[in-house]
């Protein structure tokens, strides 16, 4: 089984998080979704699905089906992408619902429903209604995701999607940032490899 470091969650959006389950972290692509059981990963590790239905989904799966469905995920996830890349850095135009149609008709296989349940909490417990989903079949499993591909359509500003200005960088994030001054991933990452790169130049410069 090929090793994977942990997913990478610093877009601010789960949506856009998604997009980032393919990167280069370090010099080697990663794709966090190659086959069934990645995928089961990185719901877990994105808290999109409890943890008991994953196994449970996994146990009752017939053999290549969570692989089959991984592979679902991914095309998901690259059609989202064009849509991303085409209207990032601004406001969503009313046409742009007509590019939605695919990501709309995986909504409207979801099987969702309330339920009063008991919450714990510091001073007592407490009910509280929570919106819960079954889990019937591994395909179940893209639901969540389409779900916050639509938050993200929905409650995001697409002008405060960027991409990061690394180099070799691919991931996107939402700039919530008060003056929207975000250019990086991760200042620790990429940020720190352009103050490293700009300190050389400026180096070579007196030479």
């Amino acid at each position: 089984m090929q090793h994977r470091p942990p997913a990478i969650f610093i877009a601010d959006s789960l949506g856009l998080d998604f997009l980032n389950s393919i990167a280069t972290p370090v010099d080697t692509p990663v794709d966090w979704l190659d086959d069934g059981d990645g995928l089961l990963r990185w719901l877990a590790q994105a808290k999109l699905v409890p943890t008991d239905a994953l196994d449970e989904l996994k146990a009752r799966a017939m053999p290549g089906e969570v692989d089959r469905v991984a592979d679902q995920a991914r095309a998901l996830r690259e059609w989202f992408r064009g849509f991303v890349r085409k209207h990032m850095g601004r406001s969503l135009p009313p046409k742009a619902l007509q590019e939605l149609g695919p990501l709309n008709r995986l909504l409207e296989r979801d099987e969702a429903f309330n339920q009063i349940t008991r919450h714990h909490r510091s001073n007592g417990d407490h009910f509280e209604l929570r919106t819960m989903r079954r889990w019937r079949s591994p395909e179940s499993l893209l639901l969540p995701l389409g779900e916050a591909l639509a938050q993200l359509v929905c409650d995001e500003d697409f002008a405060n999607v960027k991409a990061c200005e690394g180099q070799s960088c691919t991931l996107v994030f939402a700039d919530h940032t008060r003056r929207r001054a975000r250019r990086w991933c991760s200042m620790a990452v990429c940020g720190n490899r352009a103050k490293q790169a700009a300190h050389r130049d400026r180096l070579k410069s007196k030479n």
